[in-house]
């Protein structure tokens, strides 16, 4: 199958998603809205279950590179972090799949995949994968604050200071998850986490 329709298969399993809960969700509906045959729809992804995790992984890579985005977006490093930690929480906010990745907390509605990888048969490189271990919360926090640190150093350059650097991104992430579960008030996350990288600043310069 051409990734076009993979991607079309899996856009009409999230719309469907956002209109009723996953255990109501018919797997010839999903075929349907792709304009795709059942049988094509199983082949791809084997099962719902497999329809199932590819839709997490696909969220959870769409959210990964919206962080590295972000991390380009400014030259400045507190800039960079404080964007990352607004993207975490607008994601978050609008998609309850990355919300439900990033707090572990997977409301009946939606779908609730093994974070462990799953027996795979299939032929597809893109399911295989989908098959394989899916990120838990923590993952989230570990990949995310090592590409910050990344992002922050630069290819290449060695500083005495990366663990302290570490430590501040990992704040961010983990206040920016705390915003997603207590969504803060007027100011908004950027302004905790500027607050919050203040005292910290030497790490980030």
């Amino acid at each position: 199958m051409m990734p076009a329709a993979r991607e079309s298969l899996l856009d009409a399993a999230y719309t469907a998603l956002a209109r009723r809960s996953w255990s109501t969700v018919r797997m010839v509906d999903v075929a349907a809205a792709a304009g795709v045959s059942r049988q094509t729809l199983y082949n791809e992804f084997g099962s719902k279950e497999g329809l199932a995790r590819a839709l997490v992984r696909r969220e959870a890579d769409g959210y990964l590179v919206g962080v590295e985005r972000a991390l380009g977006s400014h030259s400045d490093a507190r800039e960079r972090l404080t964007a990352t930690a607004e993207w975490t929480a607008s994601a978050a906010r609008e998609n309850a799949l990355v919300r439900a990745m990033l707090t572990g907390c997977w409301s009946e509605r939606l779908p609730a995949p093994t974070l462990s990888a799953v027996p795979s048969s299939s032929a597809v490189p893109a399911q295989r994968r989908a098959d394989g271990p899916l990120p838990s919360p923590g993952d989230f926090v570990a990949v995310v604050r090592d590409r910050a640190v990344a992002a922050l150093v630069g290819p290449g350059a060695v500083r005495p200071d990366t663990a302290d650097l570490a430590r501040s991104c990992e704040l961010v992430v983990r206040l920016a998850l705390s915003c997603v579960a207590a969504p803060p008030g007027e100011g908004g996350v950027g302004e905790l986490v500027r607050s919050a990288l203040t005292p910290a600043h030497r790490a980030l310069t």
